[in-house]
């Protein structure tokens, strides 16, 4: 079983004070790259993996889904996601996805926030969403950028021109990384970019779009922080369809 670190109580109450739980999707500076990739909802039967709070699922539904089915580990995420929602077409879900199953060809788009990261497995996962979805189905989802993971956050230092550099710490080495973040010991696994492309092909994907996301200047001026991921990418936004 996946370690489920959104449970712990002091994680949780961290995380949802994070703006993207805050505000929702208006939170995620990465959501209007993600959205441009998304296809036409109107119709489509979605499933949302590590669904979270619901707020990727209510507004897909907004935008026309026929139908959302959230999955997620977390029984605070599920909890929190049921009562916020009041729409009978939106079904939440506790789920590993590291052993979850999903019925075949029972989706048209399968999509993710930041969730990829957790699964051991990636492969097996690739293989069933591949079989769950009808064809022409397209899987949108975001994660931690491998370069992201393997800095050796939070040990930047700056160069000669006083900008911040992030060594980057064992790219190649693949598996298990440990990090603190909101928690001591948060579990996820790293894999490089080419890896998880190629998972996906070798699952049966036809990659339509890789986006490593990057702030625009209006962004930065907004929220001077964000100024920092011109510095390495944070996160990789992909687009693959089932032929």
């Amino acid at each position: 079983m996946a370690q489920n670190i959104y449970d712990d109580p002091g994680f949780f109450a961290g995380y949802s004070r994070l703006p993207r739980q805050v505000r929702g999707l208006d939170g995620a500076p990465e959501w209007p790259a993600l959205r441009a990739m998304l296809p036409p909802l109107a119709g489509r039967r979605v499933a949302d993996l590590g669904c979270g709070f619901g707020w990727s699922a209510r507004w897909m539904r907004a935008e026309g889904a026929a139908s959302v089915l959230g999955l997620d580990l977390s029984q605070n995420m599920i909890a929190r996601a049921r009562a916020d929602t009041d729409d009978p077409a939106i079904e939440y879900r506790i789920a590993d996805l590291d052993t979850a199953e999903l019925p075949a060809a029972a989706f048209d788009l399968v999509f993710s926030m930041l969730a990829f990261h957790y699964v051991r497995d990636f492969a097996r996962l690739a293989r069933t969403i591949h079989a769950a979805l009808a064809p022409g189905g397209d899987l949108i989802f975001t994660i931690e950028h491998p370069i992201f993971m393997a800095a050796a956050h939070p040990r930047w230092t700056r160069d000669e021109d006083g900008r911040r550099t992030w060594p980057v710490n064992g790219y190649f080495s693949e598996g298990e990384r440990r990090t603190d973040w909101l928690a001591d010991g948060v579990l996820k696994y790293h894999r490089t970019l080419g890896t998880t492309l190629n998972t996906l092909i070798g699952a049966g994907f036809m990659l339509r779009r890789v986006e490593e996301f990057v702030p625009t200047p209006a962004q930065i001026a907004g929220m001077p922080e964000l100024a920092e991921e011109l510095e390495r990418p944070m996160m990789a936004l992909i687009a693959a369809r089932k032929g």
